[in-house]
């Protein structure tokens, strides 16, 4: 598609162009990518004589986008396997990732690469890149951190990943969703009554990555019409009242009240309520 609408070129031709490229540019460093755009979509044989054909003229870096973000991640795994058993001269170059997030796949994408071979990725902060965005550094650097049984080490402080995502925000003028995975607001604040009981009974019943790894001060526990007794009793606990069961009972039925009409109940609502 971008050969023959974008560029109104050949195949053959765009092969020549991508060996001249590379030669050009060894001339002057001899660390060299090369970007194979919307490789996602491309023809995987045109890819593999497009990729061995680069290498041999000096490419050490090969990107291979899914520019659009069309790929499933088992498509992808199974794109890069190919491509490793086609290539022959594959293993002279570094496979590098860069995902687009379009469906968002963008980071199960660049999981599946990396399962497959690929060893370098692109990656931003937050996410933020071109429409729906790219590859989330934090998302990939704690997948790999969390399922170390997949044997990758990128070297990242995990602890400054939520103060640089604030950093970007901010500068950016882009706030961070709240659900956002990894550095979202919400990332480890629990609501639901249910969770709530289980998380102060162990935090690793709902959390697999503790706050203070990525730079998050603390856990919260967020009252809502969600939530249970538990939350509320613990709650009222950090604020210095301790209630007998028939007291909170009563309590606790005055506050569904007042969550329903307040949304979320903060320190002032439950002094007010306890009176």
């Amino acid at each position: 598609m971008h050969i023959h609408y974008k560029f109104n070129s050949t195949r053959e031709e765009m092969l020549e162009r991508g060996v001249w490229a590379v030669k050009y540019a060894r001339s002057f460093v001899e660390d060299v990518e090369f970007f194979a755009e919307d490789s996602g979509r491309a023809d995987l044989q045109y890819l593999a004589q497009l990729i061995e054909a680069v290498i041999k003229a000096g490419a050490t870096v090969v990107n291979l986008p899914d520019t659009t973000g069309y790929l499933l991640p088992d498509q992808m795994y199974q794109r890069i396997s190919y491509l490793f058993e086609n290539v022959p001269n594959i293993h002279k170059a570094t496979i590098s990732m860069h995902n687009h997030n379009d469906l968002g796949l963008a980071t199960a994408n660049t999981i599946a690469g990396i399962r497959a071979g690929a060893r370098q990725v692109e990656v931003t902060i937050n996410g933020i890149g071109e429409r729906a965005g790219n590859t989330s550094l934090e998302e990939v650097a704690m997948i790999l951190q969390v399922h170390k049984d997949l044997g990758f080490e990128t070297g990242i402080d995990a602890k400054r990943l939520y103060p640089l995502s604030t950093l970007v925000s901010g500068m950016m003028g882009m706030p961070v969703q709240a659900n956002k995975a990894i550095v979202g607001a919400n990332a480890f604040a629990h609501s639901s009554g249910i969770h709530q009981d289980g998380f102060l009974k162990h935090s690793l019943n709902y959390e697999i990555i503790n706050p203070e790894d990525v730079g998050v001060p603390n856990s919260s526990i967020v009252l809502t019409s969600r939530s249970g007794r538990a939350a509320l009793r613990h709650r009222l606990q950090m604020l210095g009242f301790n209630l007998e069961k028939p007291d909170l009972d009563r309590l606790y039925t005055r506050f569904l009240l007042m969550a329903d009409e307040r949304k979320q109940i903060n320190d002032r609502d439950l002094m007010e309520l306890v009176g």
